[in-house]
């Protein structure tokens, strides 16, 4: 159960955090955002917000999605002949469109469905409680709106709120927003993650942190701040030369050449092995030094986050280079690895939140149809071409690049699978 809410946890944030990305730069851009979902699967509740957008909570707590108007992932089930009920106002012009036999208006009149433009004319025609003689038509207003069969309540899509009347800058910006929150999420985390961590570890250098109690190194009268020069002649000019120099040497016992201060001194440490994980490990109980300071713990946890992308990218050239779905990982992946940060702690569940949001992010602008780069690469081509490639066109790429993601998907999860379990 722990593992589960992790897991759950973890997921829901990034994708949450990259969906609001979308939505509060559609929201800026003019673009009706028609519906908010945290979750998926059957709605359990919704409110609409005075913006339009419907706010839902839905029956899986994985994750989330934005339905922006005409976004291609927004089309509303309507079909000439179909029994629909409307609300109209005083003024005779509707107000809402039931389509859903989960929902009953109690002010609203049965009417089947003969025509109806909700793009650009606004209207409906068709023939009231049952009176096929007279075809009746009523304009709709622009704020409209339309109860889905599944009893959500969303608005309707006119044509000057939809994502193709935005400007091609903010629709880029748009669909860069989602990948641009998760980067910004992972450099919060990494930040706050460094601060948790009282600063951020100095490898630069040959000098020592803090001295454990009844450590080899406090029995060898060592203090923190000493600047070791060498160990059995060996010179240590960063921390990576030293705990190579300890964990590297046959010896029992290590000369230090020390300096501290002004005086320069020798002294002899006698290395302890012990058992971590099932594994031998040389230690004379010596911690790395900090820098603690504010600007020193910032700074860290950006570098952190920069890191992480530079070893995400490094791994994602490698994948390129040399394709092996072990490489890979899915949800499965996820569960086993929020089930090992669980046991370990907060802290830990923190940093595999901000490494996977950053993985979301690079994923997420890779120039595959279907993902946010895709879409990217198809706003850079509009802008070369003048106009947009036409929807069928569109529909077609997206449509490949879905069932290629759907594949890998089903690819790595089994891999996952037997990985795992097997």
């Amino acid at each position: 159960m722990k593992t589960l809410i992790t897991f759950i946890i973890v997921f829901s944030v990034i994708v949450i955090i990259h969906e609001f990305g979308h939505y509060f730069f559609a929201k800026r851009a003019g673009i009706l955002v028609r519906e908010f979902a945290i979750g998926m699967g059957p709605k359990i509740w919704g409110h609409q917000g005075k913006d339009g957008t419907t706010f839902t909570l839905r029956a899986l707590p994985i994750g989330g999605y934005v339905r922006m108007a005409g976004n291609g992932e927004d089309e509303v089930e309507l079909a000439p002949g179909m029994p629909i009920g409307l609300v109209l106002n005083e003024a005779g012009k509707v107000t809402q469109i039931n389509t859903s036999s989960k929902v009953q208006l109690v002010n609203a009149f049965p009417f089947e469905l003969a025509a109806f433009d909700l793009e650009d004319k606004l209207y409906v025609s068709g023939y009231q409680n049952g009176d096929e003689s007279q075809l009746v038509t009523y304009d709709v207003l622009h704020n409209a709106t339309i109860i889905e069969s599944d009893g959500v309540e969303v608005r309707i899509a006119p044509r000057d709120v939809q994502f193709q009347s935005a400007k091609l800058w903010q629709r880029m910006l748009t669909n860069f927003a989602g990948p641009m929150n998760n980067f910004l999420l992972a450099i919060i985390l990494f930040v706050i993650i460094t601060f948790i961590q009282g600063g951020v570890a100095i490898t630069n250098t040959n000098k020592l942190g803090i001295i454990s109690e009844n450590s080899p190194a406090q029995t060898a009268k060592l203090k923190e701040g000493d600047a070791i020069q060498s160990i059995d002649g060996q010179k240590i000019s960063s921390w990576d030369d030293l705990t190579t120099a300890i964990t590297g040497s046959e010896k029992s016992v290590l000369n230090f050449t020390v300096k501290r201060g002004n005086e320069t001194f020798t002294t002899q440490v006698k290395p302890q092995k012990e058992k971590v994980e099932g594994q031998e490990v040389v230690r004379i109980g010596v911690q790395v030094p900090m820098d603690t300071s504010f600007l020193g713990k910032l700074t860290g946890g950006i570098k952190q986050a920069a890191n992480s992308s530079v070893q995400l990218l490094h791994a994602l050239g490698n994948l390129i280079a040399k394709p092996d779905i072990n490489k890979l990982g899915g949800p499965v992946a996820m569960f086993q690895m929020s089930s090992q940060a669980a046991k370990q702690g907060p802290l830990t569940v923190m940093v595999l939140m901000a490494v996977i949001s950053m993985n979301l992010g690079v994923m997420n602008l890779l120039p595959i149809p279907a993902l946010d780069g895709g879409k990217i690469v198809l706003n850079i081509i509009e802008g070369l071409r003048g106009k947009p490639l036409s929807q069928e066109k569109e529909g077609i790429l997206t449509l490949i690049g879905f069932g290629f993601l759907l594949l890998l998907m089903v690819l790595v999860t089994w891999n996952d699978i037997q990985r795992w379990f097997f």
